[in-house]
């Protein structure tokens, strides 16, 4: 799928309801401040019932689409098992899908990467999300879709995420680029609430997730300006780029604009802070 492609504002959407190709996933998570934990974890299935855009089937990340064995939340499943589930919403080889999630893109990135991982490439993430779709007075329904099962064959690219070996060799590899999709208080461990332990990853440079996106429209920023932000640190010139955050959520946005932006070689660390900061013999740093 062209980079061009990858992202799709809600007239264009708008025009597409109704086509029997198209695929709709609501991917709403939320994260619920629960100290001292850093946060709760909910699903977004009540808000996606209640009101959606219309043709829209839900995509559960706290449960179906997540490894529940893993031992942290969100983790990737297995090729196979991945496909089965999408199979079983309606994806199959020729399906064409929009991804959407509420309040932060990120929700919506997290699939579309994680398609992507098991060779999928015909999905697009919906600009803004159901935030500025209901904000430019698009409709939306609460009828129920549920498509008819279809086939999905796993093509697995397992470089697209990595595990913390991989990360802790990555710190002294010339030419690699790590990238902590957190936000600045959490990168440099000056926030009260950390996953373990506070600070970074040593050598990682800090471009938040939530930085991509306009505030108000919570649709992602101008191209050019995206561009700007990952040539400045380093990442469009790097060989590799690895992403971290704090449960591989977040990263996935970055990982999402880095492909925008043309770059292949990215690597999304899955378990994130939430491994790292609890491994005493992983190494942090804060500043």
């Amino acid at each position: 799928m062209c980079a061009a492609c990858l992202l799709i504002n809600g007239e264009d959407l708008e025009a597409r309801l109704g086509d029997p190709d198209l695929r709709i996933y609501d991917c709403t998570t939320w994260l619920r401040p629960d100290p001292p934990r850093i946060y709760r974890v909910e699903s977004g299935r009540k808000d996606f019932e209640a009101s959606h855009i219309p043709g829209a089937d839900f995509l559960d990340l706290t449960g179906e689409l997540s490894d529940s064995a893993a031992g942290f939340n969100f983790m990737m499943p297995a090729p196979e098992a991945l496909a089965q589930t999408l199979s079983a919403h309606g994806i199959g080889d020729h399906s064409d899908v929009v991804l959407y999630s509420r309040d932060n893109i990120m929700w919506a990135t997290r699939v579309w990467w994680m398609m992507r991982a098991i060779g999928f490439d015909s999905a697009s993430v919906l600009d803004g999300g159901f935030d500025k779709w209901q904000a430019e007075g698009w409709p939306v329904s609460n009828d129920i879709t549920r498509y008819p099962t279809a086939n999905l064959t796993p093509q697995p690219r397992p470089h697209l995420f990595c595990d913390s070996a991989t990360v802790l060799a990555a710190i002294e590899a010339p030419g690699t680029c790590i990238i902590n999709a957190l936000r600045a208080t959490q990168h440099d461990g000056s926030e009260a609430l950390n996953y373990g332990r506070p600070g970074r990853i040593p050598g990682s440079i800090n471009v938040p997730g939530i930085s991509l996106l306009d505030p108000e429209t919570k649709a992602y920023r101008p191209l050019p300006e995206l561009e700007s932000i990952f040539a400045e640190v380093g990442a469009l010139r790097a060989e590799k780029v690895v992403i971290y955050c704090g449960g591989g959520i977040a990263a996935t946005s970055d990982a999402f604009t880095l492909a925008r932006l043309g770059k292949e070689a990215v690597s999304i660390y899955d378990a994130s802070m939430s491994e790292w900061a609890n491994d005493p013999q992983l190494p942090m740093e804060t500043g």
